[in-house]
C-alpha cells in the first residue's frame, strides 16, 4: 500500500512538473530508430493534453507503409487494438482521449509498441497514469517498446515498483533515445 502511495504524490508531482514546463517539441525522430524501421505492425497513441505529440509521428508512420494500431480502452481497463488508416472520422472521444473506432483486431503481432509515460528511471522502469492497462499490454508482447518522455523525465533516481509493472526498451526525449 504504500508504494501504491508513493507512485500516486510521484503521479501528482510529475504532472504538475510537466504543465509547468511543456513546450511543443516533436519526437519524429523516433522513426529512424532500426526498430522501427524494420517493423511493419507499430502500436502507438494519439496523445492529449500535455503529452509528448505523437500527431507527426503517425502520420510519417503511416506515410511509410507501416501498419498503425491504436489502443481502446474496453470496459475492464484492458486494451484492445484498432487498425488506423490516419483518418479523424474514424475516431470518437471516450473522455479526454480520442479512440478508434471498428473492429478490435484478434492477434496482434507488433513489432514496436510506442506508449506515454510520465517518468522512466534509468533501468527502463516506467511509471504511467496508474490504470495499469499498458503494463497488461507490455507485459503480453515481446515488441520493443519506447516511452515519450519530455525534458527531464528521465530519472537518475528508481521508481517505486510494484509485481505488474513492466520495464520499457527504450525512452525518448525531443532530442535521444535512451536503450535499457
Amino acid at each position: 500500500m504504500v508504494i501504491r502511495e508513493n507512485k500516486s504524490q510521484l503521479r501528482n508531482r510529475f504532472r504538475k512538473e510537466r504543465v509547468d514546463r511543456f513546450t511543443e517539441d516533436s519526437w519524429i525522430h523516433i522513426i529512424s530508430a532500426n526498430e522501427i524501421q524494420g517493423a511493419k505492425n507499430i502500436a502507438t497513441y494519439l496523445s492529449y493534453g500535455y503529452e509528448p505529440k505523437t500527431g507527426d509521428i503517425n502520420t510519417a508512420l503511416l506515410e511509410l507503409g507501416k501498419n498503425l494500431y491504436l489502443p481502446r480502452l474496453k470496459e475492464n481497463s484492458d486494451i484492445e487494438w484498432v487498425i488506423w488508416d490516419g483518418s479523424q472520422e474514424s475516431l470518437r472521444m471516450n473522455g479526454k482521449i480520442q479512440e478508434p473506432t471498428g473492429a478490435a483486431e484478434e492477434n496482434t503481432n507488433f513489432e514496436v509498441i510506442i506508449v506515454p509515460a510520465l517518468h522512466i528511471d534509468r533501468q527502463g522502469n516506467r511509471l504511467g497514469q496508474g490504470g495499469g492497462s499498458y503494463d497488461r499490454v507490455l507485459e503480453k508482447s515481446k515488441a520493443w517498446k519506447i516511452a515519450l518522455l519530455h525534458h527531464g523525465e528521465i530519472t537518475n533516481e528508481p521508481l517505486p515498483l510494484e509485481p505488474h509493472d513492466q520495464k520499457v526498451s527504450a525512452a525518448a526525449t525531443p532530442e535521444i533515445i535512451v536503450r535499457f
